[in-house]
């Protein structure tokens, strides 16, 4: 059997022990670096380019629809109530749309929304052919007489009432109950 003495420490090789050492900092570095790199490219931008929300469109028809109403009070006085209610109603529809796609991007919880970039919006032109929402939206300022306004109604009437068709739950609804709103404002308001 052999003795060992009490007095003398037992040999420590401080290479391995440099090396463990080594080993279990660069663990712990990338236990901790390799997900806050990860944190780090999450936060980076997205360059991605959604497609434009189905109700965004409808959004913008129902603004401008408002606004030809407004308008057309300068060409037809004597409508000036069944117009204001339809610029009303048709503004809000305008918003319970913005609220439905701003529900479907999503909020921080600091109140504001994602970036979402989204492709060029178009709508359903005067010949039922898209053209880009920035015509419509400036066509609409210009003062429309109450055939015009009728006809932008039921075109708008038509395309929600597509649009219905093919989504589900609240924004089928939804686009039923504007499409609906819109017959009612080209056929009983307007007549």
């Amino acid at each position: 059997m052999q003795q060992f003495s009490s007095s003398a420490p037992a040999p420590v090789d401080t290479r391995s022990t440099w090396r463990r050492r080594t080993l279990l900092r660069l663990v712990g570095a990338s236990a901790i670096g390799i997900p806050a790199v990860a944190a780090l490219a999450a936060c980076a931008e997205d360059d991605t380019v959604h497609a434009p929300d189905p109700l965004a469109a409808q959004e913008v028809l129902a603004r401008a629809d408002a606004a030809a109403a407004t308008a057309a009070i300068a060409l037809a006085p004597q409508s000036n109530a069944a117009l204001s209610t339809i610029a009303t109603e048709r503004t809000a529809h305008a918003d319970a749309l913005r609220t439905e796609i701003d529900r479907v991007i999503g909020v921080y919880g600091d109140g504001t929304t994602p970036v979402h970039r989204t492709g060029s919006l178009t709508v359903p032109g005067p010949d039922g052919s898209p053209v880009p929402a920035s015509e419509v939206e400036t066509a609409a300022a210009q003062p429309a007489t109450v055939a015009q306004l009728r006809d932008q109604l039921v075109r708008s009437q038509q395309s929600a009432a597509a649009l219905a068709r093919t989504e589900s739950g609240y924004r089928a609804g939804l686009l039923a109950s504007i499409s609906a709103a819109c017959a009612t404002q080209a056929g009983v308001l307007l007549t």
